[in-house]
Parts: C-alpha cells; sequence; structure tokens
C-alpha cells in the first residue's frame, strides 16, 4: 500500500454536515463550467476534510486515488456500510483498512470493535463523503455468496456449453452480443464472447477500447478477426469490471497495467483464461488468452512432422542425457511440441519435472512447477533447485539469461535429458545465441543433440479448398526449391505437381475464412561431432546454417512446400510465415 495516499490528519466535519453543491443556477450549455465547478467543489471538500484530520492527528485517505478490493468491501455488508458512513478498502493478512467520515461516532466504534473481536486489526482513516460514494459504488462487483471472497473465482456456467454449441460463425456472435446489450442484459455479454472463443478455437480474445466503446477481435489461427458486433461505454464498463472481479485485479485500477486468471469448467475440462490489460487513449485494452485443453495436440504424430524428422525425434528422445532444443517466435507453437515429446517417453520409472512461466496444461504424472519472480523463484535458481530432486528428464520453459543457460548445460552434462526453449530465427542461429549467453563452446555441442525450429501455417479447409492455376514463373520457383530439398524429404512428396488455395468467401464450415486449424513446419538440426568442430571454433549462424543444408537439413520453406504440394496449406500462407520462395 502506497503511504504517500496517507498522511495523519482530525476529526473532519460530520458527513452529514457537509454541504451538497448546488449547480441549478447554471444553464445545461454550461456543462464544461458545470464540471470544472464540480471538480474544483470536490478538490475543495477533500483539502476541508485532510484539514480538519490533521487537527485531530488521525489518518486521512482519498480512496479515488488507491485499489479497492472488492473481497475486502465484502465484509460490511453494504446497506450497513452506508449507514455507518464505513467502508473497508483492504484486508492485508487480517489488518483491515477501514475509511470512515466519522470515527468518533458510538455506532462505527461498535462496528469496529465488532470486528476487532472477529479477529482482525483495524486501522482507520477518515474520508469524505465523496470518497465514500466512490468505495460504495463498488459493491455491485461484490460477489454475492461471501464464502468466495478471498479465495480465486471459478466460473461454472451451465449456459456456457449452449452458447458454444449455438455459435457457429462470427455473425452468430455479433448478432448474441447486439441482443443482450438491447435487451439489457449486459452483463451476459462476457458469456456469450467466451463462448465464442470456444466455437470458433479462438487462442486470444481482444477487447480493444476506442471513442464511444470498443471492438471485439479473435485471434483465430494465428490471425486477428474482427467482430461486427462492438460494445457501447456502457457494457464496455460493465464487461471490463467483470472481467477485473473474476480475475481477481484491482477495478478501480485504471492507469496501470495489471495480470490476471481466471478458469470455468465446461464438461470434464478446465479451460484457462490468463488475462492482461493495460491502459490505453480511451480506457483500457484487455486481451484474455485462451487455454483450452480440448485443442492441443499432445501426440507426437499429430504435430505435422514428416516421417523422416519423426525418425530423428525419436531417436533424439531415446538417449539418457543431452539437451533438445525448440526455437521460434511466441506463439509457433514449441511448448505444444515439448509437450508432446514429455507424454511420448513419460514412464512410472521416469522421474519428470518442469519449470514453466507460466504451466499452459496440466500434463499427467508429470511434475510441474511455475516462475514466481516476487518469491524469487526463476528460472535460473529453479533449474538448480530441480536438480535436488533426482529427476531423470527436465523441461525449462525457457532459456533466457546466462545462469539458466550455464545450469541447463550441466545438467545435460550430468545425465539429465533437458528440454528447453530459445528465441532465434532459425535451428543454425540457437548454437551462437547459447554462446552469447556465455555458455562454453566446449560443453554446447557435447551437450546439445538436437535442435528444433518452427513455425505454424493455417491448414486449407478441407469443404472449399479450390485447386489453383500454376504459371510458369510459379512453376520455376517450386522446382528450384524441390531440387534443393534433401532426398530424405523428397519421400513426403506427392507424385504430381498441384495446389491448392483458400476459397475467397470460404464456408461456414471455416468460419468464411478459406482455412482451419494449423499444423506445423518444422527445421531438424542434429548435432554429430562435425557439426561440434564448428561449435568449438565458434561458427557463426550463417556458417553453421550452410554446412547443415550440404549434410541434409530441410529448412522451414522445404517443409512448408512439402505441405503446400500435399495440399494441406497455401502458397500464400507458404510466404507470410517462411518469405518469397527461394530456390
Amino acid at each position: 500500500m502506497n503511504k504517500s495516499n496517507y498522511i495523519i490528519t482530525s476529526l473532519p466535519i460530520p458527513y452529514n454536515l457537509i454541504p451538497t453543491p448546488c449547480f441549478y443556477m447554471l444553464s445545461n450549455d454550461n456543462r464544461a463550467l458545470k464540471e470544472r465547478l464540480k471538480k474544483a467543489w470536490s478538490q475543495s471538500q477533500e483539502r476541508l476534510v485532510k484539514t480538519q484530520a490533521v487537527k485531530g492527528n488521525r489518518g486521512y485517505v482519498d480512496l479515488k486515488r488507491i485499489p479497492i478490493s472488492t473481497e475486502a468491501l465484502g465484509i460490511l455488508e453494504e446497506k450497513r456500510a452506508r449507514e455507518l458512513k464505513m467502508a473497508i478498502f483492504a484486508d492485508r493478512n487480517k489488518d483491515l483498512f477501514i475509511a470512515v467520515a466519522n470515527p468518533e461516532h458510538p455506532e462505527t466504534k461498535a462496528e469496529i470493535q465488532k470486528l476487532e473481536k472477529q479477529g482482525y486489526k483495524p486501522k482507520v482513516f477518515i474520508s469524505s463523503g465523496d470518497s465514500l460514494e466512490y468505495a460504495w459504488s463498488f459493491y455491485r462487483f461484490v460477489p454475492k455468496n461471501t464464502a468466495q471472497v478471498g479465495k480465486r473465482m471459478e466460473v461454472i456456467d451451465e449456459n456456457l456449453e449452449e452458447l458454444s454449441s449455438e455459435i457457429k460463425t462470427r455473425e452468430d456472435i455479433s448478432n448474441l452480443v447486439e441482443g443482450k446489450i438491447q435487451t439489457g442484459s449486459i452483463g451476459d455479454v462476457l458469456e456469450v464472447l467466451l463462448a465464442g472463443a470456444l466455437s470458433l478455437r479462438a487462442s486470444d480474445l481482444h477487447i480493444e477500447t476506442e471513442k464511444g466503446g470498443a471492438k471485439i477481435r479473435y485471434r483465430i489461427d494465428g490471425v486477428l478477426q474482427d467482430l461486427a458486433a462492438k460494445l457501447n461505454s456502457s457494457a464496455y464498463r460493465l464487461t471490463v469490471s467483470r472481467i477485473k472481479l473474476l480475475a481477481s485485479l484491482q477495478i478501480n485500477i485504471t492507469s496501470k497495467s495489471q495480470d490476471g486468471r481466471f478458469s470455468f469448467t465446461l464438461g470434464q475440462n478446465t479451460i484457462e483464461l490468463r488475462v492482461s490489460i493495460i491502459p490505453s487513449e480511451y480506457g483500457e485494452t484487455i486481451v484474455i488468452r485462451v487455454l483450452d485443453p480440448r485443442i492441443i495436440q499432445l501426440k507426437l504424430n499429430d504435430l505435422g512432422m514428416r516421417r523422416d524428422d519423426l525418425e530423428m525425434v525419436e531417436k533424439a528422445l531415446k538417449t539418457p542425457n543431452g539437451m533438445i532444443l525448440n526455437t521460434g517466435p511466441t506463439g509457433s507453437g514449441k511448448t505444444t511440441t515439448l509437450y508432446a515429446f514429455l507424454k511420448k517417453i513419460a514412464t512410472s520409472e521416469k522421474k519428470i519435472i518442469t519449470i514453466e512461466d507460466p504451466i499452459e496444461y496440466h500434463l499427467d504424472n508429470i511434475e510441474q512447477t511455475q516462475v514466481d519472480k516476487k518469491k524469487g523463484y526463476t528460472f535460473a535458481n529453479g533449474l538448480e533447485a530441480i536438480m535436488r530432486q533426482d529427476p531423470d528428464i527436465i523441461l525449462v520453459g525457457e532459456i533466457r539469461d546466462t545462469d539458466t543457460a550455464a545450469t541447463a548445460v550441466q545438467a545435460a552434462l550430468t545425465g539429465h535429458l533437458v528440454f528447453s526453449t530459445l528465441h532465434t530465427n532459425s535451428s543454425s542461429g540457437v548454437i551462437p545465441r547459447l554462446l552469447h549467453l556465455g555458455a562454453p563452446a566446449g560443453s554446447i555441442g557435447a551437450a546439445l543433440h538436437l535442435i528444433i525450429a518452427q513455425r505454424l501455417v493455417r491448414r486449407l479447409c478441407l469443404s472449399c479448398k479450390e485447386k489453383q492455376q500454376i504459371d510458369q514463373s510459379l512453376q520455376e520457383k517450386i522446382s528450384a526449391v524441390v531440387l534443393k530439398t534433401p532426398q530424405r524429404a523428397k519421400g513426403s512428396m506427392p507424385k504430381e505437381l498441384s495446389l491448392y488455395k483458400a476459397k475467397e468467401a470460404g464456408c461456414k464450415e471455416c468460419g468464411n475464412t478459406g482455412y482451419k486449424g494449423r499444423i506445423g513446419i518444422y527445421e531438424l538440426l542434429y548435432v554429430n561431432e562435425d557439426m561440434e568442430f564448428l561449435i568449438e571454433k565458434n561458427a557463426g549462424e550463417a556458417e553453421i546454417s550452410k554446412f547443415a543444408r550440404e549434410k541434409g537439413m530441410v529448412t522451414l520453406q522445404q517443409d512448408a512446400l512439402i505441405k503446400t504440394l500435399l495440399g494441406i496449406t497455401s502458397i500464400e500462407e507458404l510466404e507470410k510465415v517462411t518469405g518469397p520462395l527461394e530456390g
């Protein structure tokens, strides 16, 4: 709690004697002047109460300037709080922070003594009438079931499954949202938006403020798609407040970023939602990450790897120690791939421990831990602690600093199989990145077994994809890429050259996008003795890439082209993800 918000201050003017400002003599044309006068009056009221508090050697608080906890507010019923002119605005391990109009009022004193008998330690501050009214306005967000106070709120909505089954397209969501707003059922808007995210397989829900309200967007198969319906100012404010309440965030804080989470059940599945809120020009922008365990594919054969790549992976997974690293940008499916690896090799005879930031999906028979910066549990010291737990296999969510890199390499050299991720553009960039992080060149080559670079491309909708004409220029580009593709991968290519594209208007099956779902494209770099020699002489990314391709590495673009020729994705999608075709 920011102590600068409190000063030692005195008995205020009794709340019921503070005059109410009168603006009736101003015409409706002077709204701006009215607002300025109202603001000036409010400021003068605060100064008056603060001065009276100082004289009486009392604490003073302006509730408009600090976080208000709805859980704390709910300790005292709204009706009683208004009668006593009191608001409990924070609860810190039984330390109650209470704002009152008059701490000497007999009923106020009696209520505070009652709280003390319940084991609380009240800390009393004086507030103005405006300040208290502001705090009371948050009672509408207090959970009705007081047993939920102080606990993470779980949303268990029986209507959500029914809603998600009704929704087939973005138009369906727009119609439902507009209907809720028109009928005044604004509280149900969030349920519609979440049901829509589940139905459309969206990974993220975006609520972005603009003048007069907010627009809604879903990220589906990696692409943001707008909703026709928009939230008016009233619907936006209520929806934001409800999200904050569910995610245990401060409702009245709008000038700082906040992060939280909540979950709900759908049948036998628990859907996790990660909330990120940042201030923007017209309000607050919200992104909700939807983690639906029904969507994630955790079987090795479902990742989209070619047979020859799968053989390389399975060979690496059979090794008792060493390191397998996965690289790519955020949202490229790295965690899903590593989870699939863990599921493949997990047995009762092996102890597997993870350290993640955050835990995205819960895996059976695997001990998962999560980074907690506030408590000092980082990737680096968490990995050191895990080493003392006698694990066989370790997953480190990301190698992002020198200490984590050094410890991960050491773990791989001392009998552990280590999985982790890095942020580089290619598999060849992993080795220079590790060197940059301070890992010894001699240790990297001995520790590394396999490096995987990956991306995700959208799958063409099977119901509406169309055959594409291949002109001479495109034919030559494809032929040049095929010519340089290693022989081991050519067995996955079709005998006849044909291409498909997304139907411009799509269909109902794919939500009118022409694509449905995504599949991985991969680039595997196997580290052998020849590669170790390059590492030890501190070779750069270009030299490592050239050497790996000469030794038969299939590039991301070559793998993407194979999937394009098989009719899984399109040339447009290939070039969007991997760049223009290069022979």
